[in-house]
């Protein structure tokens, strides 16, 4: 294929993948009352299910101090068109967000063409595992380090007197990106594989460096949590160990390229046997 028709080829990727983007969110749009009353605005609420959860916990260790009855704050719009604005941004983002698998299909489905045979069967089922931990991932942070992260900072007062009004934009600021740097950390384990196969990363090279990464991960966790020691705890532990499933991953396809260069090796003694 040409340039041009290299191009011609990436057009209608991206025009299918927006399409694809536009049906989400409008979907999202005139979804309204579900999108913000139980998706969005689920966290700033006490019934939300992480808090009951949390509750659960505390009963069945003794904590009654893991309960959390009261958000103690209060979301606000200060513009004109603010409710607008932010119906319309986030109808696109969650638009953004349900077809991120259809979005990396196709980027997949542009790539793939001028991969070799073995990068080919390399990178078989990558778009499935690579949805499946974003999606983990962006459960794992609208559950558990959004809520606590969303509870610690608008709870957070210096003096009683102080009443926490929160701007809804702030709010939608905070949630949007524990979810997403949440789903992105997530995509470590392949993020790892494709690195291993280009030989870029090796299992001892992660494990030498594991020191180095446990205070990366504990940087990572303090940026996207509160400065509370159990929310960072919380969001600390899956990351090291997606940090060590990398390692086995690298240690994986470690083995399985020298199973595949000794094979090659063996037909290659093979052929020069036969040949002598």
């Amino acid at each position: 294929m040409s340039f041009i028709d290299h191009l011609e080829a990436l057009r209608w990727h991206i025009i299918r993948a927006a399409i694809s983007v536009v049906v989400f969110a409008t979907g999202a749009f005139f979804a309204k009352d579900f999108l913000f009353h139980d998706l969005i605005l689920g966290p700033s609420r006490p019934d939300f299910w992480t808090y009951r959860m949390f509750c659960k916990f505390g009963e069945l260790v003794h904590a009654p101090d893991l309960c959390i009855n009261d958000v103690g704050f209060v979301i606000q719009n200060r513009e004109m068109s603010g409710q607008l604005t932010m119906h319309i941004s986030t109808s696109f983002i969650v638009g953004i967000l349900l077809a991120f698998p259809y979005l990396f299909w196709e980027i997949w489905r542009f790539v793939k063409p001028g991969l070799y045979p073995h990068e080919r069967q390399n990178s078989q089922g990558a778009v499935f595992f690579v949805s499946i931990l974003f999606i983990m991932g962006l459960l794992f942070g609208y559950y558990i380090a959004a809520p606590l992260s969303i509870n610690f900072l608008a709870g957070y007062v210096v003096d009683a007197s102080i009443e926490n009004q929160i701007d809804m934009q702030s709010y939608l600021s905070t949630l949007t990106t524990m979810s997403v740097s949440c789903a992105l950390v997530f995509e470590l384990p392949m993020i790892v594989f494709f690195l291993a196969k280009a030989g870029i990363v090796s299992p001892e090279i992660m494990q030498v460096y594991r020191k180095h990464a446990i205070v990366v991960i504990l940087i990572i966790a303090a940026i996207v949590t509160p400065p509370d020691i159990s929310a960072q705890i919380i969001v600390t532990i899956p990351i090291l160990l997606l940090y060590e499933l990398s390692i086995h991953i690298a240690r994986v396809v470690r083995r399985g390229d020298a199973a595949r260069l000794n094979a090659k090796l063996a037909r290659q003694a093979e052929r020069d046997a036969a040949q002598a």
